[in-house]
């Protein structure tokens, strides 16, 4: 019996090496996403792989190239409706939506003491003219998870959805 090989080059081992990468990766991101919703994995715990997975994604995705998510879930018939939704916002879902269980406990006042320091660094940084994704992309989040911790903010506070946004459009 003769081997089949899957490519002719090195190049075209290390993009099948890439695409089973990203491969594991959606599938991990998928069964962390149901795992969480049925509260298998704490908020924490899911943030920390969440995170993991998506900045994985991220280096898997650039050495691939072009593939584009959709083409990459359509050519190879994934149906992982939420892995697919987390990679398009690109922030785990304790984020989006906001965490009151995670590492803010206490009284009000810390908490308004947190967000308004994420808020001054944000604005020195931009006053500074940082630009790069890299450098406000943190900033921002640890911005929006001092304002989801707050459980004083009612749930349609309307910073709380642009700052989210600027995140979603940041990633």
């Amino acid at each position: 019996m003769e081997d089949i090989r899957l490519y002719n080059s090195t190049a075209e081992r290390e993009t099948y090496e890439n695409m089973a990468a990203l491969y594991a990766i959606v599938m991990s991101l998928e069964h962390l996403e149901r795992a969480f919703a049925r509260d298998s994995v704490s908020a924490n715990e899911y943030t920390a792989e969440c995170n993991k997975l998506l900045l994985q994604h991220k280096s898997v995705s650039q050495m691939i190239g072009d593939e584009d998510l959709k083409t990459f879930f359509s050519k190879y018939k994934l149906n992982c409706p939420a892995a697919n939704r987390r990679l398009e916002v690109g922030i785990p879902s304790t984020i989006e939506h906001g965490n009151t269980t995670g590492s803010f406990s206490g009284n009000n006042a810390k908490y308004v003491a947190k967000t308004v320091q994420d808020f001054i660094t944000i604005m020195d940084a931009l006053s500074m003219d940082m630009r790069s994704v890299d450098k406000l992309h943190p900033l921002l989040t640890d911005l929006l998870q001092g304002i989801n911790a707050a459980a004083f903010l009612p749930a349609d506070f309307k910073w709380k959805t642009s700052f989210r946004d600027w995140l979603i459009t940041l990633n």
